[in-house]
């Protein structure tokens, strides 16, 4: 299977400006060959192909007194950008036809963009450096921190420079099957929620880190400066930045809190059993903030791809699969139940239940794990901990994943 490696890049001030004249060119030939396909459509012509457009905005353009700029950055940058439009217009024509979830169809890009890509293939004869630096046609070599090694050669390497203004190095690589994970003896169902992020069905609970609401002080406060600065000054630019870098670190932080906890998972289990949630109509409910922050998505994405890599089963259930009514114990469905109830008595076998506990197993359950129901059930007259409230900040934004966990845990 194929892997995106990111590594940050810092780039000197020339190869910062060489780099701004690659993204500006990719971005004027996309909208070119863009402009070109919808007048073909409004005219009822032909759609024009890939290989016409190249020639026509990019060989031909090169020659011409207004795109002759053009020649200043390598092609395959450019020839990389029409290839992108082809794969927004497939993705457009993919959701039209039922293959695929509904997107727009592509849109112009704009030079105020705060987030520019580039992509370069192995034509572009781009190399790492015996010195570790990164070697990009027409750029030069660009310092890169390494965090890993590269299990195998990379194909192509994306640019990118986001919101908050900084570079990346994204490596394509192929990843063989000599990653698979000796067998594991524990398989688990997980229940996904705002008060803890994950409940599994040997009874642990996670806490969710609820990244946002910990950086929401700050990041009121570097938004409510960012508003009182005029528009197209140059504070204003600074004061954007703040902005984008205080949310650059709430999803640095949420993303390494998903990437350790979905390692650990399958490393740990050899299947994992997951709900699959409506997520999108989860995010226009009074919940939406919570919602989004915790990130439900992406850790399941994460999941998914980390069981396929290493040799682990991973299972998505429905999401009308009723594991908050069933009784994990005798298999009775009892009715649904407000959110506020967090513990239950079953009427049939009389079982005290704990709500997510008894969610997981039946995930599990469902998903036709080979799971225990002894995890869901508690004590009867056990205390009941409070719900958090959807109101509410924290001072501080937890760095590694043992606090969060050991946080999670503290209270079992």
């Amino acid at each position: 299977m194929q892997l995106r490696y990111g590594f940050r890049m810092y780039p000197n001030g020339p190869q910062r400006a060489e780099l701004a004249r690659a993204f500006g060119c990719a971005r004027v030939v996309y909208n070119d060959a863009l402009r070109a396909r919808e007048a073909a459509r409004e005219q009822r012509l032909p759609f024009p192909k890939t290989g016409d457009l190249s020639k026509q905005l990019i060989t031909d353009a090169k020659n011409t007194p207004q795109r002759a700029w053009l020649g200043e950055v390598s092609a395959v940058v450019l020839q990389q950008s029409l290839r992108d439009l082809d794969t927004a217009y497939r993705n457009f024509f993919d959701g039209l036809k039922g293959k695929r979830p509904r997107m727009g169809a592509p849109r112009y890009k704009s030079r105020k963009d705060t987030r520019q890509a580039v992509r370069f293939t192995a034509n572009a004869r781009w190399k790492i450096t015996p010195g570790g630096k990164l070697s990009l046609p027409k750029i030069g070599d660009v310092r890169v921190k390494w965090s890993r090694t590269l299990p195998s050669t990379p194909s192509t390497v994306t640019v990118i420079k986001d919101s908050a203004g900084r570079y990346f190095a994204s490596f394509v690589v192929e990843t063989g099957p000599e990653e698979v994970l000796p067998q594991a003896a524990h398989e688990v169902g997980i229940d996904l929620g705002l008060g803890h992020f994950a409940v599994l069905s040997d009874g642990t609970k996670i806490n969710s880190p609820r990244c946002l609401r910990r950086a929401e002080k700050q990041l009121k406060k570097a938004q409510r400066a960012l508003s009182r600065k005029e528009k197209g000054s140059k504070n204003r630019d600074k004061a954007r930045h703040r902005v984008a870098r205080g949310h650059a670190r709430v999803a640095d932080a949420r993303r390494e809190f998903h990437h350790q906890l979905s390692t650990k998972l399958i490393r740990e289990n050899q299947a994992v059993a997951v709900e699959d949630l409506a997520v999108k109509g989860l995010a226009r409910t009074r919940l939406a903030k919570s919602v989004h922050d915790a990130g439900w998505s992406a850790f399941v994405a994460m999941l998914e791809y980390k069981a396929a890599r290493y040799g682990r089963t991973f299972v998505r259930i429905g999401r009308f699969e009723p594991t908050s009514q069933v009784c994990s114990v005798c298999g009775v469905q009892d009715g649904p139940k407000p959110l506020h109830v967090r513990v239950w008595t079953c009427g049939a076998c009389g079982a005290v239940l704990d709500r997510d506990i008894n969610a997981a197993v039946n995930v599990a359950k469902a998903a036709g794990l080979a799971v225990s129901a002894r995890g869901a059930q508690v004590r009867p007259g056990s205390s009941i901990p409070a719900q958090r409230s959807e109101a509410g900040t924290h001072p501080k934004l937890p760095t590694s994943f043992a606090r969060w966990e050991q946080a999670g845990t503290s209270g079992l």
